[in-house]
């Protein structure tokens, strides 16, 4: 696609906001789609909505061919729509795994039946997609994986069980990885799609320290997949599955503008928050000359990260995600970490709480945020296995026995 002229680019910008004024329910101001994530769909009036006008827009997932309900829209014009969607504290409502991982890699891999099947409803945000990958003897060495998917002809019968499937209690689909052949490790793997309404599909939640259960044990017993659900080359699914990876640490490390703005729930900046709890001084500074040094440092690196983002954005020119993912993955993730401990110390025991009503609302999001961030560093890959691709894949390092 031609680089469009900046008066070109000026026009859109006037077309976006205007079409955000006429579209964007004020209601929804400031509060994001993580707060309509968990439980299934959503039931609020204004955010379906404003979820319908997105998606017939395509602006839900704005770079993504027209063919199939996406924007169609250049790097530069989704750059922008970012840009106003932040402008005035909006949101986009059509996300999940679908969105951020699954639909990319289907559009790299799949053939043209399925991308018309499941793109466009992964698109209109109508289908929510979960990640059959790790298993209970197979985590950092994915690889490992003994999940068997047996040729029976006109389909696989799936058989064995998934660990940390997150949202797999509310999925319509999972994108998984199974074993087809058992003679051989990386190149034994196929990448199928599982209808979650299947017979023999079981899912238990299970309840995480923040006390939310975002993430699933799930079991395959005599599962029908039909071969049409194979994605990629049969035994080629560790490609397929690498590919998705990269994609889903590309979001974790801010790519495609996701990362430009990390205050998370609470929109307001760490250092807004602290001279509303610790005080400030006659000068207007926060009291604690400690507490602001620390805050200082970490409103530093949150910039450094944003434009980090920015430039990754802007330079990628179409070519997606690369090695590259793992070392902003780590990165944010650590900056997203560093901010959820300040708010926590910032608020004191305030920032303590759980439930009752000795706690304001953002009080409790704030250690139930806090606590669920410790997963960050792990799901995606953890930061060791970051640093190993990172080791390998961008610095050439090779072991030496």
């Amino acid at each position: 696609m031609a680089a469009l002229a900046e008066s070109d680019l000026e026009s859109f910008r006037r077309d976006v906001r205007e079409w955000l004024a006429a579209n964007f329910p004020p209601s929804l101001k400031g509060r994001g789609a993580i707060m309509f994530a968990e439980g299934g769909a959503p039931q609020d009036t204004d955010f379906l909505r404003w979820k319908k006008a997105m998606a017939e827009k395509g602006w839900g997932t704005p770079t993504w061919p027209k063919t199939y309900g996406g924007g169609g829209l250049s790097r530069a014009e989704a750059r922008i729509l970012q840009e106003e969607l932040n402008r005035i504290d909006a949101f986009n409502p059509i996300g999940g795994m679908g969105v951020a991982m699954f639909g990319p890699t289907l559009l790299e891999y799949g053939t043209d039946e399925q991308k018309k099947r499941h793109v466009p409803p992964i698109v209109r945000g109508e289908l929510r997609w979960c990640q059959g990958y790790s298993e209970p003897g197979a985590g950092s060495d994915l690889a490992s994986l003994r999940t068997q998917a047996v040729d029976k002809g006109d389909h696989f019968l799936v058989n064995g069980q998934k660990i940390w499937t997150s949202g797999a209690q509310w999925a319509d689909w999972c994108f998984c990885l199974v074993r087809t052949d058992n003679t051989k490790k990386h190149e034994g793997i196929s990448f199928l799609m599982i209808d979650m309404k299947s017979p023999g599909v079981e899912t238990r939640p299970i309840r995480l320290i923040s006390g939310s259960s975002p993430f699933c044990e799930t079991f395959f017993t005599d599962v029908k997949v039909p071969k049409e659900n194979l994605l990629g080359p049969l035994n080629g699914g560790w490609t397929v599955g690498k590919r998705l990876l990269q994609f889903e640490r590309d979001g974790q490390g801010g790519g495609g503008n996701r990362g430009a703005n990390m205050r998370g729930s609470d929109n307001r900046s760490v250092d807004e928050l602290a001279k509303r709890y610790v005080g400030t001084d006659a000068k207007g500074r926060i009291v604690d000359p400690d507490l602001r040094a620390r805050i200082a440092a970490h409103l530093m690196e949150q910039e450094a990260m944003r434009l980090t983002v920015k430039r990754m954005f802007e330079g990628k020119a179409g070519q997606g995600p690369s090695a590259a993912s793992s070392f902003m993955k780590n990165a944010n993730v650590r900056v997203a970490q560093e901010r959820a401990e300040l708010i926590v110390e910032i608020m004191g025991a305030q920032g303590l709480g759980w439930e009752g009503e000795g706690f304001a609302p953002e009080e409790i999001n704030a250690t139930r945020n806090w606590l669920a961030g410790k997963a960050m560093s792990i799901y995606g890959g953890s930061n060791e296995i970051q640093n190993n691709i990172i080791a390998k894949r961008i610095l050439g390092l090779l072991d030496h026995q």
